[in-house]
């Protein structure tokens, strides 16, 4: 039976009147490939349905992406039945999930679903906004005591946009309880710690997938 990854993106597209965002399409497209290269079934969900945007400075013309773009043309909204009948969960980034998912109640059940479950949740980039929020039934954060990546605020100041999020990303995990890792700035760097799968910025994100891969095959 082939196994099947949840892929949950942002539909969130604006940080400021002037500056519009949406999902990070590398951390989208690379992760799809990797997984629909080993043959998974994946399932493009996003958290309000429908056509989802891209962050304008994210979108490239690359033929081998286009497979992967067209399943954002109409996505499917995500449900509490998606907490069943799959293996992994992957959640990329782009800055509209620092809107969307750290609050959003359906996301939140989903990956405490996975999480009780021991089943494998991986995310990338701003992608563990979905997690900052999300706990063990019994109210334990599922970042807590776990060695974890995401974008950094060192990163975030440099792109200025530091002041135009709810939180820092780094700072909140770290908050939570997580063992927070990171590289360099803009470096490749994605950790490993049991079912848990994270990468710290678009460069990451086909380490992560990778890892994530390594997490389903173990």
């Amino acid at each position: 039976m082939a196994k099947k990854v949840l892929m949950v993106v942002t539909n969130h597209t604006t940080i400021s009147d002037d500056h519009k965002t949406g999902l990070w399409l590398e951390e989208f497209a690379v992760p799809y490939l990797v997984f629909k290269e080993k043959g998974y079934d994946v399932k493009v969900t996003s958290i309000e349905g429908g056509e989802v945007a891209l962050d304008p400075n994210s979108i490239e013309e690359r033929a081998e992406w286009k497979e992967a773009e067209e399943e954002l043309k109409n996505t499917t909204k995500l449900t509490k039945e998606d907490a069943d009948g799959f293996d992994a969960i992957f959640l990329p980034g782009g800055h509209g999930t620092m809107f969307d998912f750290p609050d959003n109640a359906t996301l939140q059940h989903v990956l405490q679903r996975f999480a009780e479950k021991g089943k494998v949740i991986g995310s990338v980039c701003h992608g563990p906004a979905g997690l900052v929020n999300a706990t063990y039934a019994d109210g334990t954060p599922i970042v807590k005591g776990k060695k974890v990546s995401a974008f950094t605020d060192d990163e975030e100041r440099e792109m200025q946009l530091d002041e135009h999020m709810p939180f820092l990303l780094e700072t909140k995990l770290r908050e939570k309880g997580a063992n927070f890792d990171d590289a360099e700035k803009w470096a490749d760097h994605s950790v490993k710690d049991g079912n848990l799968v994270t990468g710290q910025n678009p460069q990451s994100s086909k380490s992560t997938a990778e890892k994530v891969v390594e997490a389903l095959e173990d």
